[in-house]
């Protein structure tokens, strides 16, 4: 079972902590992987782009001008799709991106983006994460103290507590981002270069996906 440095805000390793093997230990599918993180990014696609096509533009109800004798092409309507003002044609329509995976597949992707993390070293877990006041530079203080300040870093905290001062300090960093346990997904964790979770957050990963 893999154990790895359980940290205080200082920085100082307090206690081993051993990651549960069900989870962190598995072999990653790939390919289940993928397709939550496709799934996942159709899913933030609102599909409300829209055009009109010539039945829906407003006006060319008659014939632009008679079939022939005029010296222009014959025209049938001026909102055909090679008028100005016209119609379009195969142009998007409002649409659902979103896509459909089954729960053990769902389930599998996570443990999967876990075990990459801990493979490659990518798990720091904090014994707390508790400031005293909310205000940026205890964040970036502690970003430099774990040697995390030029990495995209996720922020796991636990449901059961709301870290206000927390919340408030990550807000501004553009490459921090802060997220409850419950609320964990793949393509957070692909994004991210260190996952940063406190001890209690990580239980509650453990208990759900075990």
């Amino acid at each position: 079972m893999k154990k790895i440095d359980l940290l205080n805000l200082k920085g100082e390793k307090i206690n081993d902590i051993k990651l549960n093997e069900e989870i962190y230990g598995i072999t990653p599918n790939d390919k289940v992987l993928y397709d939550a993180i496709i799934l996942t990014q159709a899913s933030l696609r609102q599909g409300t782009h829209s055009t009109k096509t010539r039945s829906e533009v407003r006006g060319g109800g008659r014939k632009p001008w008679r079939q022939k004798g005029t010296g222009h092409a014959r025209q049938g309507s001026i909102r055909s799709v090679q008028w100005v003002g016209g119609g379009r044609y195969g142009t998007p329509v409002p649409r659902d991106y979103s896509k459909k995976q089954n729960r053990k597949e769902r389930r599998l992707a996570l443990k999967s983006a876990l075990a990459h993390k801990a493979q490659d070293n990518e798990i720091m877990v904090m014994e707390e994460l508790v400031f005293t006041t909310p205000k940026t530079k205890e964040m970036v203080s502690l970003l430099n103290t774990l040697k995390l300040n030029d990495k995209k870093v996720l922020i796991v905290m636990d449901n059961e507590s709301y870290e206000e001062n927390v919340i408030l300090s990550a807000r501004n960093l553009q490459n921090i981002a802060l997220i409850y346990a419950d609320e964990i997904n793949v393509l957070d964790l692909v994004n991210s270069d260190m996952m940063l979770v406190t001890e209690k957050a990580l239980s509650q990963i453990e208990e759900v996906l075990r």
